[in-house]
Parts: structure tokens; sequence; C-alpha cells
């Protein structure tokens, strides 16, 4: 006779849940001497303001606001593609470096004058629903209709 157990496995701690932007806050500003060759460095911030602990996964879905709020041209363009995602205790950020073209227009851009309006938000879209607006610090152009190429979130 054969006797067979099975005994269930259990885990220790819940999967964390994605974000939502009701539990974010954010900063996407200036890299101080992240600049060079048309391109500058800014650094998106995401902050987990709630009690319970979440997730963000690269790279986040995006849209850049003039100063009156409505969207301008936007094209977030992954470096080096989907990146991991990144557990954020109460408190804990997350950063991502984005670099892009303050003013060498590109095509479809404005090719007098600034290549495409100022932007003064980044609204950012978490996977677990809603949105979260971070300020642009300084607001600036955002050149070849809006591209964004982001890095990977990390918390260090």
């Amino acid at each position: 006779m054969t006797v067979t157990t099975t005994v269930a496995a259990t885990t220790t701690s819940a999967a964390q849940s994605a974000c939502t932007g009701g539990q974010l806050s954010g900063t996407f500003k200036e890299a101080p001497g992240g600049g060079g060759a048309g391109q500058i460095e800014y650094i998106l911030t995401l902050t987990n303001t709630s009690s319970t602990p979440c997730t963000v996964s690269s790279p986040p879905k995006a849209a850049l606001l003039g100063t009156s709020g409505s969207e301008l041209p936007t094209h977030v363009i992954p470096v080096y593609g989907t990146g991991p995602t990144v557990s954020l205790t109460s408190g804990g950020s997350a950063k991502a470096p984005v670099r892009f073209s303050p003013d060498v227009p590109g095509t479809g851009d404005s090719q007098s004058g600034p290549c495409q309006p100022k932007a003064y938000t980044l609204r950012v879209s978490p996977a677990g629903g809603g949105t979260v607006d971070a300020p642009i610090t300084p607001p600036t152009s955002v050149c070849e209709r809006g591209t964004l190429q982001f890095e990977p979130f990390s918390t260090s």
C-alpha cells in the first residue's frame, strides 16, 4: 500500500500590488551636470506616500503637459527594454534617469523657435491605475515630438 502526503505551499508575505496614482507623489527634476551632445538628463522620482508597500515598473506610461494642463506630444522610449519591478515600502522612492533633447529639433518639430511648447508637468500612469503629476523643474521643451529615453527605476 502506497501513502501519498500532500503539503500545501504557503508564502510568508503577500505579493505586493502595483502602486496606484493615489499612493504616489512625483518630481521630474533636471540632473546636475547631466547634459551633453544636445541632450539633457532629468530624474523622475516616485515616492510611496501610502502606508501600504507597492511596486513600480519600467518604463512608466507618461504624458507631458503644457502650462494649462493640455497634453503635448510624448513618446516614452525604454533605453534597456522593460526594466525590473521595484518594490517601494511606505516612504520609499524609486528614481529613473531620463534623457532628451530640449533644443535640437527633429522630424515633426518646429524648425524655427522652440521645437515644442514648454512642458510643465509629467503625468505618470502607474500600472495600478490612476495618475500622479510630477512637476517639471525647470519647465522645458522636449524635442523630437516629446521623445523621452527612460532608464529603469532603481531605489539607489
